[in-house]
């Protein structure tokens, strides 16, 4: 067996590739959509890669693809935070102990010789991406931009000697039961006395909506936990991947008298229809997901994957205002099922909410790291 770096297209589309021979035989893997993927990966075209380095590897067996890893230094994530942590991610492997182990040492290799003193993750390829290790709640699909993973993937990054840092969460919430009344009347409570206003994202004015979620976005996450801030052009490279899906009824900005406090982004679990496919647009794909989107209205499920509110206007009811109205224009819009996450282990302002309205968590996804 082999462990080398992607040197060519053939390897990268390789690397791209090898999860479709990993779960092959799983049912409850989603498929990313191919295209997205070769963009994401491309170095030229991910604005990540301008303020980052990273080196992608492949474990080769009898000349096939049986594992793959990416070890990346985030220059941003290093200034923030004034440490030399290196993250590990994107990595997929069959079970293979001497494979798993051999693309974690290179990862710890390459990071090292680069000066990282922690080799953390997994990173995929950042906390502004999907990240952690599924630990409780596998076998089950995962929802829209989470991570999905074996549950053999645990002994290998453990037995390695990767030990917990952090932990994720994910809640489950079935609308069905009903929101709680006195915490909708409190929500109207905090919006008037507060004098906050809240109201939906305007997709024809998307440029001046991008202008002040940038705003939002930096300062509200600026004390998590792990946060990296995101560049304009990584916020616009995002947005771009969004907005062919995004539903803007869903989506809310807040303010306070006026000035910008607080951004909550809902979306429905386009994971529910591309499960049904190969992750490829031709020539079948395509219209399996314009099928399950038009036609079957297959999507039920909604998640909320981003809810922030900046350090000003924090502990102002805002959090909850923004619970009550993603589940009022949820429920209007069909929504069964909703999911909250990740959510930090620690972070009681948004977790105490959720809990109380009868939110739980049903899913754990654990950041692991080792001195190097």
């Amino acid at each position: 067996m082999e462990i080398f770096p992607v040197r060519s297209s053939k390897e990268l589309k390789e690397f791209i590739l090898l999860p479709w021979k990993v779960y092959e035989y799983d049912p409850d893997w989603v498929p990313p959509l191919v295209y997205e993927r070769k963009k994401f990966f491309n170095k030229n075209k991910n604005p990540f890669f301008k303020h980052s380095e990273v080196e992608y590897f492949l474990a080769r067996e009898n000349s096939e693809v049986i594992g793959r890893i990416a070890a990346i230094v985030n220059f941003r994530h290093n200034q923030f935070h004034l440490d030399k942590v290196g993250f590990f991610g994107h990595f997929e492997v069959i079970r293979d102990y001497e494979a798993a182990f051999g693309l974690l040492n290179a990862a710890k290799d390459w990071l090292k010789y680069r000066g990282m003193e922690v080799m953390r993750g997994p990173a995929n390829f950042s906390t502004n991406d999907d990240v952690g290790l599924l630990i409780e709640g596998l076998n089950q699909p995962p929802v829209i931009m989470m991570p999905y993973n074996p549950g053999y993937y645990i002994e290998f990054v453990e037995s390695f000697g990767l030990r917990k840092v952090k932990d994720l969460y994910s809640y489950f919430f079935d609308p069905q039961i009903g929101f709680p009344e006195n915490m909708l009347i409190l929500s109207e409570k905090f919006k008037k006395k507060g004098n906050i206003v809240i109201r939906n994202l305007n997709l024809k004015k998307l440029d001046e909506e991008l202008e002040i979620i940038k705003e939002i976005y930096n300062a509200a996450w600026s004390n998590n936990w792990g946060f990296v801030p995101l560049t304009e052009e990584e916020i616009d490279f995002l947005a771009q991947y969004l907005k062919s899906f995004v539903d803007p009824n869903l989506v809310f900005l807040a303010f306070v008298n006026g000035k910008p406090a607080g951004f909550s982004l809902s979306l429905w679990d386009i994971n529910q229809v591309l499960i049904k496919t190969s992750g490829k647009l031709f020539p079948f794909g395509f219209l399996k997901i314009i099928w399950n989107l038009k036609v079957r209205r297959a999507m039920d499920r909604a998640r909320v994957i981003i809810l922030g509110v900046t350090p000003e206007f924090q502990k102002k009811g805002i959090e909850l205002i923004f619970f009550t109205e993603s589940f009022l224009a949820g429920v209007k819009r069909g929504c069964k099922v909703g999911d909250f996450g990740w959510i930090l282990e620690d972070n009681l302002l948004i977790r105490k909410p959720l809990e109380k309205m009868g939110a739980k968590v049903y899913k754990v996804y654990r950041m692991y790291e080792m001195e190097i």
